[in-house]
């Protein structure tokens, strides 16, 4: 069963009296353990896949489903239960909260999920380690490189053990050595946990590393990446 299936998805927004269809009519599944590049030219719906597929969004006709069950109806409260317990997010910028260290960033997923003390101390320096920085653990995000930045949320994504990390443009704020680093320490973990990872991006090193690459235009999947 797909971790998550997007059925005949349709987005279209609104400016004025213009429509844009932002999706239309997608179908996708993102299997347990895949690492799939989604690629195609800005505007091609990339970024819309993404916030259906992290629940931040609905879409406007079709479905999305997480293990089989149908969330494309779901509050905004629901939706967001769903994403601190299943989906990890890594970004472009980093995101990460500036008066906290790198531990207490990796650690915030387990609070909010009500994680014992013992066992979210294991786990986050279990990822700090997994990432390079657990000498770094105290330090806060301006006292960090950009590549040790990214690192921490990659730890930070994988805190909660999602069934699937979402990530958009992951490697456009890096240089090629830090980059290439974040691309080598994700590729290894989704290896060792069975995590599922989408990446959104224009940078080839990411196409590179990906097992599957989904190519969209104009909304539309023009290759889905299993030669369909």
């Amino acid at each position: 069963m797909a971790v998550i299936e997007l059925e005949n998805a349709t987005k279209i927004y609104k400016v004025g009296e213009v429509e844009t269809r932002a999706l239309d009519g997608v179908t996708l599944g993102i299997e347990k353990g895949e690492f799939t590049a989604l690629v195609g030219p800005s505007g091609s719906g990339k970024t819309t896949m993404l916030q259906l597929m992290g629940c931040l969004d609905k879409p406007d006709s079709g479905l999305v489903k997480i293990n089989g069950e149908n969330v494309s109806n779901y509050t905004k409260n629901q939706r967001a239960d769903l994403r601190r317990e299943m989906i990890g997010f890594i970004f472009q910028f980093f995101a990460l909260v500036p008066v906290l260290t790198a531990y207490e960033n990796v650690e915030l997923p387990l609070l909010l999920n009500s994680v014992g003390e013992k066992k979210r101390k294991e786990r986050t320096m279990m990822l700090l380690e997994a990432v390079g920085l657990k000498d770094r653990a105290k330090h806060r995000p301006d006292q960090l490189s950009g590549g040790e930045q990214q690192r921490v949320a990659i730890a930070r994504a994988l805190a909660p053990d999602p069934l699937l990390v979402l990530a958009d443009e992951p490697t456009a704020n890096l240089d090629t050595a830090n980059g290439t680093q974040a691309m080598d320490i994700m590729q290894r973990l989704n290896q060792e946990m069975g995590t599922a990872f989408v990446f959104a991006t224009h940078d080839p090193r990411v196409v590179a590393y990906a097992r599957r690459v989904v190519k969209m235009q104009d909304g539309r999947l023009i290759d889905n990446g299993n030669g369909a």
